[in-house]
């Protein structure tokens, strides 16, 4: 098995407890993204937490100390003591990871990444947003990156579909036509 899938099933057990406890999602979401920036953060902690070198136990030990000292809520609390006893620590990006796609398809939310030539304003990412939401019948997380390559225009990712409006995109298809003409 994979660390993604067993990330992935960490995760789906984490947020059914999570709603079947009727828990904040939100503060769950954000009790693991503290603690693995705090593993990120603190190169001590994160390579003394994921060395095999170091008895099970003691990562266990340290592992409810820090989410004592943290005053983490009991459910992601217990998640990483148990984590720490399995030795599975190491997963906890990957968990993080899946835990937010789990609660954005729960929110029905859907990540969408625009590719433009030239930063867009506030109103035009707005306006974007909302004509991908027209299109998905869902709410969208918009994110935005800057590509000097495709000329001008916009592609817009949803998922594993592309909207590719680009200015390169229609010179490939124009020389194409062309192309196919002579």
């Amino acid at each position: 098995m994979t660390s993604k899938t067993a990330a992935a099933r960490y995760a789906r057990a984490l947020f059914d407890v999570t709603l079947h406890e009727k828990a904040d999602l939100e503060l769950i979401e954000q009790t693991l993204a503290d603690f693995n920036t705090l593993f990120d953060t603190n190169a001590t902690l994160k390579r003394v937490l994921l060395n095999p070198a170091v008895p099970v136990p003691r990562k266990r030990a340290a592992m409810v100390e820090l989410t004592t000292l943290a005053k983490a809520p009991t459910i992601p609390a217990k998640l990483l003591v148990l984590l720490a006893e399995r030795d599975r620590l190491v997963l906890l990006p990957d968990l993080l990871a899946a835990y937010r796609d789990r609660l954005m398809n729960y929110r029905k939310v859907v990540r969408a990444e625009v590719t433009t030539a030239v930063p867009l304003t506030d109103a035009r990412m707005k306006a974007i947003e909302e004509r991908l939401a027209k299109l998905t019948g869902s709410k969208v997380a918009l994110e935005s990156r800057v590509d000097p390559a495709i000329i001008g225009g916009v592609v817009a990712r949803v998922g594993s579909i592309v909207y590719d409006a680009s200015l390169t995109r229609q010179l490939q298809k124009m020389k194409e036509r062309l192309g196919g003409a002579a």
